[in-house]
C-alpha cells in the first residue's frame, strides 16, 4: 500500500449552513479510514454576509476579481475556517503537527464553466499560515481551465467507498449531484438539479427560517403540477452529462403565485423529480441509491425519492456519515493532489483527459 496521510477536509457548501470539518487517513486510492467530523454552523450574520457575497460576485468576469465587499469576505471566511479547525483539533486532542494536509474547498460564489470561470473564496496561504498546516485549495480551477465543468469532484471518493456496485451516490446540498459507480468501477457523475437551495431561499423569504426543518412545511402543501412541469422543461435537463450548475441557475423560476406551503411542496418535488430523472443517463440500473448531504434530513425529499426510485437508503444505512462525506472527499482529493493523481475525469466533469488540480501551500510555522 502507498503511504497514508492524515488529512482534514473543509467544506463550505452552497447551502450556506456552515463549515464541515472531517478527518480521514488515506493513501488517496483504495485505503480510506474515516475519523471524527463536526459541523460549525454559520451565524445569521455570517450567512447574511455570504448571501451578499453571492450578489457582489455577479459582475465577476475573471477569477482574480473581488468586487464590492468580496475581498473582506474572503479574509473573514478564511478566519472562520481557521477558527473551526482550531476548535476541531482541540476537541479531538490533536496538534497541527498531527495533520499532514488540509483540503480547503472555500465558498463558491461563481461557477460558470461555460465561461471557463469558477471562483471559490478562501485564501489557502493565509489559512496555512494561521494553522501551521499544509493546505491544498482551489481544486476546481484546473479542470475548468482544461475545458471541464469543474464539478462534481467527489466521484473519485465515491468510487473508493462503493461496496456493492452498481450504485448511485446522491449528495443533496444547495445543488444536488449524483455519482454512478458501475460494476467494473466505471464512473459517471453530474449535477442533477436543485438540492436544498431553492427550498431554503423560499422559506427564508417567507418566514426568515434557514430551511424547511424535516420537510414539515412541504408536507402541509400540495404540489403544483403545472409549476413542476414548467421547471422540468429547463434546458439543463436536456443536456447530456457530465454537466454542472451554479447555485443560481434556476433563479429565474417564479413560484410567487403559490401559497407558502404549496411553494415549498412544489420546490421539494422539483428536487426529487430532478434526481429521479438522472437515472435516464445511467448505463445500467443501480442496486441502491445512497443519499448524502443535508437533504437526507428532509423527510419530504426522502419520501419522494423512495416513491420514485428503488433501493433508496440514507448514507448512515450504508455505513457512512452523510453529513461529513463531502468534507471527507476534500481531504481525500487533497491527498490525491499532493500525489499528483487525477481528481477529475472525462466521465465526471467532461474534461478531455484526467486532470489533477489544486494549489499546494506547504506547512509554514512562524
Amino acid at each position: 500500500m502507498s503511504k497514508t496521510f492524515t488529512a482534514l477536509g473543509l467544506m463550505s457548501g452552497t447551502s450556506l449552513d456552515g463549515i464541515d470539518v472531517a478527518l480521514i487517513k488515506t493513501d488517496g486510492e483504495s485505503f480510506v479510514q474515516c475519523g471524527p467530523a463536526e459541523t460549525f454552523k454559520y451565524t445569521a450574520a455570517q450567512q447574511a454576509a455570504l448571501r451578499q457575497g453571492l450578489v457582489d460576485a455577479l459582475p465577476i468576469r475573471s477569477r482574480g476579481e473581488r468586487p464590492a465587499g468580496l475581498a473582506t469576505l474572503e479574509q473573514n471566511l478564511t478566519i472562520w475556517h481557521a477558527l473551526a479547525v482550531q476548535k476541531f483539533l482541540q476537541a479531538c486532542a490533536l496538534k497541527p503537527s498531527n495533520i499532514d494536509i488540509i483540503g480547503f474547498h472555500g465558498q463558491t460564489v461563481i461557477h460558470r464553466p461555460e465561461e471557463a470561470i469558477t471562483v471559490q473564496l478562501g485564501d489557502g496561504a493565509a489559512l496555512s499560515k494561521a494553522l501551521g498546516i499544509a493546505v491544498v485549495y482551489d481544486l476546481r480551477a484546473a479542470d475548468v481551465a482544461a475545458g471541464g465543468q469543474g464539478a462534481p469532484l467527489v466521484p473519485v471518493y465515491h468510487s473508493a467507498l462503493a461496496k456493492n456496485p452498481p450504485v448511485a451516490f446522491v449528495n443533496i446540498g444547495g445543488v444536488a449531484n449524483v455519482t454512478y459507480v458501475g460494476a467494473n468501477g466505471e464512473l459517471l457523475a453530474f449535477d442533477t438539479g436543485p438540492g436544498n437551495a431553492l427550498i431554503n431561499d423560499w422559506v427564508g423569504k417567507h418566514i426568515g427560517a434557514i430551511h424547511d426543518e424535516g420537510g414539515a412545511i412541504a408536507a402541509r402543501g400540495t404540489v403544483s403540477l403545472g409549476h413542476l412541469q414548467s421547471a422540468m422543461h429547463h434546458d439543463f435537463f436536456r443536456q447530456r452529462p457530465p454537466k454542472s450548475l451554479d447555485r443560481n441557475s434556476f433563479a429565474t423560476l417564479n413560484f410567487d403565485d403559490l401559497s407558502f406551503e404549496n411553494g415549498a411542496a412544489t420546490l421539494t418535488a422539483f428536487t426529487v423529480q430532478a434526481i429521479a430523472k438522472a437515472a435516464e443517463w445511467f448505463p445500467t440500473p443501480v442496486k441502491s441509491w445512497i443519499i448524502c448531504g443535508g437533504g437526507r434530513h428532509n423527510a419530504a425529499i426522502m419520501a419522494g425519492l423512495k416513491n420514485q426510485l428503488h433501493g433508496v437508503i440514507s448514507a448512515e444505512e450504508a455505513g457512512l456519515n452523510g453529513d461529513s462525506l463531502e468534507a471527507e472527499a476534500w481531504a481525500y482529493l487533497a491527498v490525491r493532489s499532493l500525489r499528483g493523481l487525477a481528481i477529475s475525469f472525462p466521465s465526471t466533469t467532461g474534461v478531455t483527459s484526467p486532470q489533477t488540480g489544486g494549489i499546494l501551500v506547504s506547512r509554514s510555522i512562524e
